[in-house]
């Protein structure tokens, strides 16, 4: 099929499209991005309203690039030696990725159909993976991680947090965005796929076995002197639930102070965290959304479940997006301590498109503010108490960030008594 022609159906598509009154859509923001591929739903905007503004080429500009395309492909065909090799679905998918891509955005990306429909999958709260969550650095797109989930695939091959991924079987990482190399890791249940990574200076192939996974994104346990402590681990649709459960046990148990680690979260679901800290927050705005035409949506908290009790808020370099919603929150209103490091800096919403034909696009559609009207964009959420992880090689368990923490609130329990 001619990729021209193609474009001319999705032309119509879209004039189809802007007759109807809404169209089914995927709402939200992708906070950051793991193996997972947490999908997020929340911000209202109709895909009417988005696909109206789309440029759409002038008849001299189609023919143009009409006329490019053909120059392009005639050169293909004379001269490129691996012509046998030629994947005519792969080229057509290439330039819409690549019309994408030319926006310059890294939260902007196109899916193919087998992308998309790992999208799909990962909104049951399963998927098909290795367990870990990754992060893409925005400057030397070193795509790092973040996260190794216990007893997961990932553990099991011997990866470990801060590894760097430069190469997913044959697939070297150079400039493709975080999602296509999500892609490359996950497949089908019981299939192998090598990761080539860098640690402390030493390259490693480790070979992971992909299988069905469900994520616990809550852990939760009592600490010494009553502290109730909760590890976030992403925010998913099944997070709230969970979250709820953690706070309600800990309460029941007599928690007198509470720690949430939000270390190495890299986001997730724009309503999950905002349901998450109605659960804390006193009656005021949660954060607010503003678009490309200036219009302002806010998530708001009733304050009918304001959470008293001494509080501290664990974050690190790999804390992104929606826990930085969080943290922000938590800080404005200053109802606890943020302990740790500077957070990751991603304050963009993005949106995912359905496109019609089995492929998707996710596209940055607005900007969040915390509720004193801060942006947190490429900037991040600088901690009330700041303090570097340092590791103990006498003892792999030793956490001083979490001592912190604990000392923290701890010293608010002691001047309440």
């Amino acid at each position: 099929m001619n990729p021209l022609e193609e474009k001319t159906e999705l032309e119509e598509k879209i004039e189809q499209e802007q007759k109807r009154e809404k169209k089914k859509f995927w709402k939200g923001v992708l906070c950051g991005a793991a193996v997972t591929l947490c999908l997020a739903v929340g911000v209202g905007i109709f895909c009417t309203a988005i696909v109206s503004g789309i440029h759409i080429f002038s008849s001299s500009e189609k023919k143009q690039v009409e006329n490019k395309l053909q120059i392009i492909q005639a050169i293909i065909d004379k001269y490129y030696l691996y012509e046998d090799e030629i994947d005519q679905d792969a080229l057509e998918q290439g330039i819409y990725a690549g019309y994408v891509n030319a926006l310059g955005d890294k939260y902007t990306v196109y899916y193919n159909e087998e992308e998309t429909d790992a999208l799909q999958e990962s909104v049951s709260g399963t998927y098909t993976g290795i367990g870990a969550a990754l992060l893409q650095n925005t400057t030397s797109n070193e795509v790092v991680i973040s996260k190794v989930y216990k007893d997961s695939p990932a553990e099991e091959a011997g990866l470990k947090e801060g590894d760097v991924i430069y190469q997913v079987d044959d697939h070297t990482i150079s400039d493709q965005s975080l999602d296509e190399v999500v892609s490359w890791i996950r497949g089908e249940e019981g299939t192998d796929v090598t990761l080539h990574v860098v640690r402390d200076g030493q390259q490693l192939e480790l070979k992971a076995t992909r299988k069905q996974l469900e994520t616990p994104t809550v852990v939760y346990e009592m600490k010494e002197n009553q502290v109730g402590y909760i590890a976030v681990s992403e925010f998913d649709e099944v997070t709230l639930s969970q979250f709820e459960t953690a706070l309600n046990d800990l309460d029941g148990q007599g928690m007198k102070g509470l720690i949430i680690d939000l270390r190495s979260n890299p986001g997730g679901n724009l309503d999950t965290v905002t349901d998450m800290l109605k659960l804390l927050l006193p009656k005021g705005t949660i954060v607010s959304v503003k678009d490309k035409a200036g219009n302002v949506e806010e998530y708001k908290s009733d304050g009918s479940h304001e959470f008293t009790k001494p509080l501290a808020v664990l974050v690190n370099q790999y804390s992104a997006s929606a826990s930085e919603i969080f943290s922000g929150a938590i800080q404005d209103y200053g109802i606890g301590d943020i302990v740790g490091v500077t957070t990751y800096g991603k304050g963009v919403v993005q949106q995912i498109l359905d496109l019609g034909d089995g492929t998707a696009m996710k596209i940055t559609i607005a900007e969040y503010f915390t509720p004193n009207g801060r942006s947190i964009n490429k900037k991040g959420v600088t901690p009330d108490v700041e303090v570097e992880y340092q590791a103990d090689e006498n003892d792999p368990t030793a956490d001083n960030q979490l001592d912190k923490a604990m000392e923290v609130v701890q010293q608010k329990m002691q001047s309440e008594k």
